[in-house]
């Protein structure tokens, strides 16, 4: 069921299913909380699961930022009684993930990254070349969201290496239902990309992973990541590209299930 938390001027969709240790899911650009259908149904059984739409995205108010998902997580965990949780981010998703543990260590059980973006020292102009914002945001301004969404849809990020008509379908009403405002409002622009940063603080046990086809890119920035975490295993996620929760679910959903079982425990630490 759909609930909403008004919290910073947005309205926030979310959905709190199932009990135990919270697990927190975040989703990746253009997608919403129903990217985490297959996820949710098959962790609730041991944990509290809880997924929203990032402001800007899905079904939620305001203007994409990533400095405000952190905040709004936060303020999530606050209106759920949460004091810690185990974040999942995807993509773009896995940035937001970062940055919350970065600034509340205390509430950050234990972090899976699931094909993470650029980091520091990576060059920015090749970093940029996986996502070609500016000319989707030409494309979104003048051709109209229409356009920006049928090329988007056969970016290799948005691909789908399954058959599986559902998946399709499922990913297909996500880009529809993505409302543009980080291409189409230029308020957002900035701070809906923000700039690489390291993350050597985050001192939480971390899951980094990809599908066996995401882009080479990806790849290597969930390396570089590897190298700067502390506490790190990585996960290749067989027959999968980059949406690989999509893509192989059963596979995806073992590897992040067993890491939770051992680490989605409230931190005892710092």
């Amino acid at each position: 069921m759909d609930l909403y938390l008004e919290t910073g001027g947005v309205r926030l969709r979310y959905r709190d299913e199932g009990r135990g240790y919270a697990v927190i899911l975040v989703h990746g650009w253009t997608l919403d909380l129903d990217q985490w259908e297959l996820q949710a149904a098959a962790l609730a059984g041991e944990f509290r699961v809880v997924r929203m739409d990032r402001r800007g995205f899905g079904l939620s108010s305001g203007l994409p930022s990533i400095a405000g998902d952190a905040v709004d997580l936060s303020a999530l965990c606050e209106h759920l009684g949460l004091d810690s949780a185990a974040l999942v981010g995807m993509s773009q998703g896995a940035r937001v993930v970062l940055q919350f543990a970065k600034s509340h260590p205390r509430m950050t059980s234990c972090l899976i990254l699931d094909g993470p973006s650029h980091l520091a020292g990576e060059d920015a102009t090749r970093s940029s070349h996986d996502i070609p914002y500016e000319y989707y945001r030409e494309l979104a301004q003048v051709q109209g969201l229409s356009a920006f969404r049928r090329e988007w849809s056969g970016h290799a990020l948005a691909r789908l290496r399954s058959a599986d008509p559902e998946a399709h379908a499922l990913l297909a009403r996500m880009i529809a239902r993505y409302p543009g405002r980080d291409l189409t409002d230029t308020a957002g622009r900035a701070d809906a990309t923000p700039p690489a940063e390291k993350f050597e603080s985050v001192d939480r046990p971390a899951l980094v992973m990809n599908g066996e086809f995401d882009l080479d890119s990806r790849k290597r920035f969930a390396r570089q990541l590897a190298l700067q975490l502390p506490r790190v295993e990585y996960a290749e996620i067989p027959g999968a590209g980059h949406l690989c929760n999509l893509d192989n679910p059963r596979a995806y959903n073992d590897a992040p299930k067993r890491f939770l079982e051992r680490y989605a425990f409230p931190p005892t630490g710092h």
